[in-house]
C-alpha cells in the first residue's frame, strides 16, 4: 500500500543469489524491511517462472504441524491429505515455481524440515525465505538485509538518503506538504540516524508527525518504545508498534539467550567475545554458555558480526540495545553488570599503562581505538554513581598514552578535568591524573593552567614519596617552561627529571621520553645540533632494543627536524619521512603535523615551493581535531610561518593558495602517501582540474576500485571499511550518477580517464 523507497543494490544482490541458488533466506533485525524486499523481488522475478510465484504468510501461525498444510493451500492444492508435505511434493514435482515463505523464525525447525524435502523431490523449485535466523539447510544462501542507509552526520547534508527519504515520504502521506527543509534536515537527519535506518522505527516516528515536529519527535528518542507506540492498523500486529517487533524476537530466545542480550546492552559501540564472557557471565549465565548464547543472538539477528581491522567484533543497534537495557533494569541487575563492564575496561586501562612501550604497540592502539565508546561508559558510571569517582579517576590518568598518541587531547582533558574535580582528595591516582592532564594542557598550548596541575603534582608526590611522579610531573614542567620562553630553566628541569628517572627501575621508558624531549630542547631552542643528534640517535638505539616504535618515531622527526638545522637536507628528508611513515601506524595526530610542517620547511629549502605549501595544507588537515598544529612551541610556529610566507612569494598567492588547498582535500592516507613520495606522484604538478560528478572523495575511490572489477567485499577490504559500508558507497555513487548496474559504473569511470587522464590523490 505504500512505496518502496531505495533497497536497488539489495534487490539487484538477492535476484543473483536466487540465479545461482535453489534456498535464498532473508535474515536481518525485526522491522529492518525482510518481508517487503522479499516483495519486491518476487514481483520482479515472476516471469522467470512459468508455474508462479507463491508468497506464505507464517506469521499468524503457531502449530508447526499445520505449516505443511498452509503451504499447500497458498499454491492452491486443497486435495485432503494424510501427508499434505508428500502431496506438494507431487503436486510441485517437475514445476517451475518460486515458493516464499515469509516469518519463519518462530516455526524455523518445521521450515527447514519442509524445505529440505521439497527442494529434494522438485527439481525446478526455489524456495526465497524471510526469517530473523537462517534455516541451516544445505545449501542455502543468507542475505542480511541491513538497515537503510543513513548519513554519517547530523549537520543536515545527505538529504537524498535513504532513510531519510524514506520519513519524508511517509510524514507526508500522514501531513500533506511535509518536505525536508534547510530548517528541520539537521532534525530529520539526527532522527534517522537515531534510528538506525531500520524502516519500521522510520515509518512509525513519521505517523507522529501528525502531533509532533521532527525536533520533538527527536527529543524522546530516549523512551523511543513509548514513542513509537502507536503505528497502522494495517499491518500485523506485531508491526504496530516498535516495542511489539522487538518482543516478537526477545520471546523467540532461549532463556540463557534473553538474559545474554540484556546484559550485552551495558556495551557501547561494540564489544569482543573476551569482553561477552567478562562482562555478562555470572548470577545465572555460566561462562562456558555465553558463546553458545552469542551465536544465538547472532545467528536470530539480534547482534551484528563484522569484522574491524581484522578482530571480530560485535554490536547491538541502538534500538535492539535500548530493549535490553530496559529488559536489564527490569532484572535488577543493571548496577552489577555495569560495574563489571567498568572493571574490564579498568583493565584495559591498566594494560595501557604496562604495555604501551615496547612491542606490539599498533595492535594495542588500534584496540583501545576500537573500545573507545567503552572506556567513555566506563568512566562515565564511575563519575556519575556515588562511591565511583576514584575509580574514574584511575582510568582516565591511565590513558595518558592513548588520549596522546591517538590525538585525543581535548577529550582526555575532559574526562581528567571531571574525574579530578569529582575526588578532589590527596591520592596516588590524583597524582597520576595530575602530571596526566598537566601533560595535555601543556601540548595543548595552555601551559600556565598546565604548570598549576604539575606544581600540584610535585607536592603531592613530594608528601607521599612518589619518585615516579615526581620525576614525571617535573620533566613536564620543563617543557612547559620552554614553550613559556625561559628555556634555560626548563632544560635544567628536563635534565634533573632525567636524573630522577635513572633511579628507578629499568625498563623505564620514561628515560626515553625525558631524552627525547631534551634532544628537541638542545636543538630547537638551543641550537646544539651535535648534542641532540647524539641524544636522538642513542633513542632511537634503545627504542630499537626493545621492539618500541612510538618514541623511535619521535626520535627520527627529531633528527629529521635537526638535520634541517644543520643544512643536510637529504638526511632531514629520509628521517622525516620514516617517522611519518611510522607515526602513520598510531595516526598521532600531534607527531604527523610536525613531522609535515618540518618535511615542508626541507623542500622549501629545496625550493620546492608548490610541494611545500601542499605538505603544509596536508598539515593542516590532519591537524584540524587538535584545533593547533605544532601545540605551544612558537619557534616551530615560527619556522612554518616563515615557509608560508616563502612559497607565496615563490609561486605567487593563487597558486600557493591552490596547493595549500590541494593538501587540505587529502584523506589521510593520500597525505601520507604524497609526503613520502609513494604511488608515483608528480609533486611538481598542479592538480588537473576535474568535471564535477556529486561524489564524495571516498565514493571517488569505491568508483574506481568498481571500476577496476572489485566486489563490495574486496572494496571493503582494500579500503579498511565494513562490507555493510561499501555497499552504501556503491549505492550512493549508482544514485548519483543515476545509474542501475555497476556496469555503468565502469565504462563512466573509463569514459573520465580518456577524457581526464587518471585519477590522482
Amino acid at each position: 500500500m505504500t512505496s518502496l523507497v531505495g533497497r536497488r543494490a539489495e534487490t539487484s544482490e538477492v535476484k543473483r543469489l536466487l540465479s545461482a541458488a535453489r534456498l535464498v533466506t532473508l535474515t536481518g533485525v525485526g522491522g529492518v524491511g525482510k518481508t517487503r524486499l522479499a516483495q519486491h523481488v518476487a514481483r520482479q522475478v515472476r516471469r522467470a517462472f512459468t508455474d508462479g510465484v507463491w508468497w506464505v504468510e507464517l506469521a499468524d501461525l503457531a502449530d508447526p504441524e499445520l505449516l505443511p498444510l498452509t503451504v499447500a493451500e497458498a499454491v492452491g492444492l486443497s486435495t485432503p491429505s494424510a501427508d499434505p508435505t508428500a502431496a506438494l511434493c507431487e503436486y510441485l514435482d517437475d514445476r517451475q515455481v518460486l515458493l516464499c515463505l515469509d516469518n519463519c523464525e518462530h516455526l524455523v525447525d518445521a521450515s527447514a524440515t519442509v524445505v529440505r524435502k521439497l527442494l529434494s523431490s522438485c527439481p525446478n523449485l526455489r524456495i526465497l525465505a524471510t526469517s530473523r535466523e537462517p534455516l541451516a539447510g544445505n545449501g542455502e544462501h543468507v542475505f542480511v538485509v541491513p538497515p537503510l542507509p543513513v548519513p554519517s552526520s547530523s549537520d543536515g547534508d545527505g538529504q537524498d538518503a535513504d532513510a531519510v527519504r524514506l520519513f519524508a515520504e511517509r510524514a507526508s502521506d500522514v501531513l500533506p506538504g511535509f518536505a525536508v527543509t534547510t530548517e528541520n534536515a539537521s532534525d530529520v537527519v539526527e532522527l534517522c540516524r537515531s534510528l538506525d535506518g531500520l524502516p519500521l522505527a522510520i515509518e512509525l516516528a513519521a505517523v507522529r508527525m501528525r502531533s509532533l515536529s521532527a525536533q520533538h519527535i527527536l527529543s524522546y528518542q530516549q523512551d523511543r518504545f513509548r514513542l513509537l507506540a502507536r503505528g497502522r492498523r494495517t499491518v500485523q500486529a506485531r508491526h504496530q508498534t516498535l516495542r511489539a517487533a522487538v518482543d516478537w524476537s526477545f520471546d523467540l530466545c532461549t532463556e540463557p539467550e534473553r538474559l545474554l542480550w540484556a546484559r550485552l546492552s551495558v556495551f557501547a559501540g561494540g564489544f569482543d567475545i573476551e569482553a561477552a564472557e567478562v562482562v555478562c557471565a555470572g548470577h545465572g549465565l555460566d561462562r562456558e554458555n555465553v558463546l553458545d548464547a552469542l551465536l544465538g543472538l547472532v545467528d536470530k539477528s539480534i547482534v551484528v558480526r563484522e569484522e574491524i581491522d581484522g578482530r571480530t567484533r560485535y554490536q547491538l543497534l541502538e534500538t535492539i540495545r535500548q530493549y535490553g537495557r530496559d529488559r536489564l533494569a527490569e532484572r535488577g541487575d543493571e548496577a552489577l553488570v555495569r560495574r563489571q563492564h567498568r572493571d574490564h575496561y579498568l583493565t584495559l586501562a591498566e594494560l595501557v599503562r604496562d604495555t604501551w612501550f615496547g612491542p606490539g604497540q599498533v595492535a594495542l592502539f588500534a584496540r583501545v581505538r576500537a573500545e573507545h565508546a567503552n572506556l567513555r561508559a566506563a568512566m562515565e558510571f564511575c563519575l556519575t554513581h556515588p562511591g565511583e569517582a576514584r575509580v574514574g579517576l584511575r582510568i582516565a590518568g591511565l590513558l595518558w598514552a592513548y588520549w596522546l598518541v591517538c590525538g585525543l587531547l581535548d577529550e582526555g582533558r575532559v574526562w581528567l578535568d571531571r574525574a579530578l574535580a569529582a575526588d578532589p582528595e590527596p591520592s596516588p591516582d590524583r597524582t597520576h591524573a595530575l602530571w596526566s592532564n598537566g601533560n595535555l594542557a601543556v601540548r595543548s598550548g595552555e601551559t600556565t593552567l598546565g604548570l598549576r596541575m604539575l606544581e600540584e603534582c610535585v607536592d603531592l608526590a613530594e608528601r607521599s614519596g612518589d619518585r615516579a611522579a615526581l620525576a614525571h610531573a617535573t620533566h613536564l614542567s620543563g617543557i612547559a617552561e620552554v614553550f613559556a620562553g625561559r628555556t634555560e630553566r626548563g632544560a635544567a628541569l628536563i635534565e634533573e627529571s632525567i636524573r630522577i628517572e635513572r633511579e628507578l627501575p629499568n625498563p623505564n621508558p620514561y628515560l626515553t621520553l625525558g631524552n627525547v624531549n631534551l634532544g628537541h630542547v638542545a636543538s630547537c631552542y638551543l641550537g646544539d645540533v651535535d648534542r641532540a643528534i647524539r641524544i636522538f640517535e642513542q633513542c632511537v638505539r634503545d627504542c630499537a632494543a626493545v621492539g618500541e616504535d612510538y618514541v623511535r618515531s619521535s626520535s627520527l622527526v627529531g633528527l629529521g627536524i635537526t638535520e634541517w638545522i644543520r643544512g643536510d637536507r637529504a638526511r632531514a628528508r629520509n628521517y622525516l619521512r620514516d617517522g611519518i611513515r611510522q607515526k602513520w601506524a598510531f595516526r598521532d595526530l600531534v607527531g604527523l603535523t610536525m613531522g609535515f610542517d618540518a618535511l615542508a620547511w626541507t623542500a622549501m629549502a629545496d625550493g620546492d615551493a608548490r610541494y611545500a605549501a601542499t605538505l603544509l595544507g596536508a598539515g593542516r588537515m590532519l591537524a584540524q581535531p587538535l584545533g593547533s598544529t605544532l601545540g605551544a612551541s612558537a619557534r616551530l610556529h615560527e619556522w612554518s610561518d616563515r615557509c608560508a610566507e616563502e612559497a607565496r612569494r615563490g609561486l605567487g598567492a593563487e597558486a600557493f593558495d591552490a596547493a595549500f588547498a590541494r593538501g587540505r582535500q587529502f584523506t589521510g592516507e593520500e597525505a601520507v602517501a604524497y609526503a613520502l613520495g609513494e604511488n608515483g606522484q608528480a609533486r611538481e604538478e598542479p592538480p588537473r582540474p576535474k568535471r564535477s560528478t556529486g561524489l564524495t572523495r571516498r565514493e571517488a575511490e569505491v568508483a574506481e576500485l568498481v571500476a577496476a572489477g572489485l566486489a563490495n567485499k574486496e572494496i571493503a577490504n582494500r579500503l579498511v571499511i565494513a562490507q555493510r559500508t561499501a555497499e552504501t558507497h556503491v549505492e550512493r555513487i549508482l544514485a548519483k550518477l543515476g545509474f542501475n548496474s555497476r556496469t555503468q559504473i565502469v565504462k563512466w569511470h573509463m569514459e573520465r580517464q580518456e577524457t581526464e587522464g587518471p585519477r590522482t590523490p
